[in-house]
């Protein structure tokens, strides 16, 4: 086997408004990132790692014979390789941390998905029809259900495919590129660790349960979706003053109507971005934990702001160009 790597993912905009049909924005995650692999001597990953790794796999991989067996897939799946290897020791070799939102479940599946299906392999990045996308969505959305009771299939979907992705609708997914050069000279899109695990299942039903308020439904219509869309639209268009103002407005409609997944000592500091001009804080995949997300106009001062309340970024994208 020479397996090929799988990156984390970031979910830049669209977390929980994608429920509703609104637009989302995600992108590849180099950062963090796995592949499949046997355990063996030669492995530098620590070994009841691996082993409760293998584990897992074998748990999966009934989940996925159930899947077959209700001719749930719209493809041919090997899964007899797949359990001899798992035999032989296959496990999942990463360092993406679970819990955080960047997509570790999702990785594990377009590794599963690519190695054992029967179909045609993975071409590239940037190269998929839209019916393909699709179809990849669809199966993707079943097979990740496993780890989180329900799956939209974007995240193992980016995985798999590796670029950026536009989330126009349920219906209609494209690759696209991000205008760098338009973001602002000392710009920066960054994660903050909170140091507290994340659940996205109880989450998103949380979520599902507030929407089912009619007065909470309308501020996600009114406020949300479009701060969302807005958000989306102005950074591809590289309008970057609209940017901000949208995103401005997502952080103060997260920071009053998504506290729950707002880790508590995280508070003070989205409260300071919403009065500063030099960042803004949003949620990174459904919360709880794990990742938040931030964006910085300026962020040298940014990071100097964290580190006086001793917190260290981790750049994802930060724009050096002139």
């Amino acid at each position: 086997m020479k397996p090929s790597v799988f990156y984390a993912k970031i979910i830049l905009f669209g977390e929980y408004g994608v429920i509703w049909n609104s637009m989302a924005l995600t992108i590849p995650y180099a950062h963090f990132s796995g592949s499949l692999a046997f355990i063996n001597d030669e492995q530098y990953t620590k070994y009841e790692f691996a082993v409760e790794s293998n584990r897992h796999l074998r748990d999966y991989l009934g989940y996925l014979k159930e899947l077959r067996h209700d001719q749930a897939f719209g493809f041919k799946f090997n899964l007899e390789r797949l359990e001899k290897d798992i035999d032989s020791g296959l496990y999942f070799e990463s360092n993406i941390p679970q819990g955080y939102g960047i997509g570790s479940s999702g990785a594990v599946v377009a590794a599963i998905y690519e190695e054992y299906q029967a179909g045609s392999g993975q071409k590239g990045r940037n190269i998929f029809t839209e019916a393909e996308i699709a179809a990849f969505k669809e199966n993707f959305a079943k097979m990740e259900s496993y780890f989180h009771g329900t799956s939209s299939g974007l995240d193992p979907l980016l995985c798999y495919i590796r670029h950026p992705l536009l989330i126009r609708n349920r219906k209609q997914i494209e690759t696209v590129g991000i205008p760098r050069g338009k973001f602002g000279s000392n710009s920066s899109i960054f994660l903050v660790d909170t140091g507290v695990l994340g659940k996205t299942g109880p989450l998103v039903n949380l979520f599902r349960e507030k929407c089912r308020e009619e007065e909470y439904m309308e501020r996600v219509n009114k406020v949300m979706i479009p701060a969302n869309d807005g958000c989306i639209i102005s950074l591809l268009e590289g309008t970057m003053d609209d940017f901000f103002a949208h995103l401005s407005d997502l952080s103060a409609f997260q920071y009053e109507s998504l506290r729950e997944m707002i880790p508590v000592h995280m508070m003070l500091h989205w409260e300071a971005g919403l009065h500063r001009d030099d960042f803004k804080m949003k949620l990174c995949g459904s919360g709880g934990g794990g990742f938040l997300l931030g964006i910085s106009r300026d962020f040298s001062r940014t990071r100097d702001y964290y580190r006086q309340h001793g917190l260290e970024l981790i750049p994802v994208f930060k724009n050096d160009l002139p």
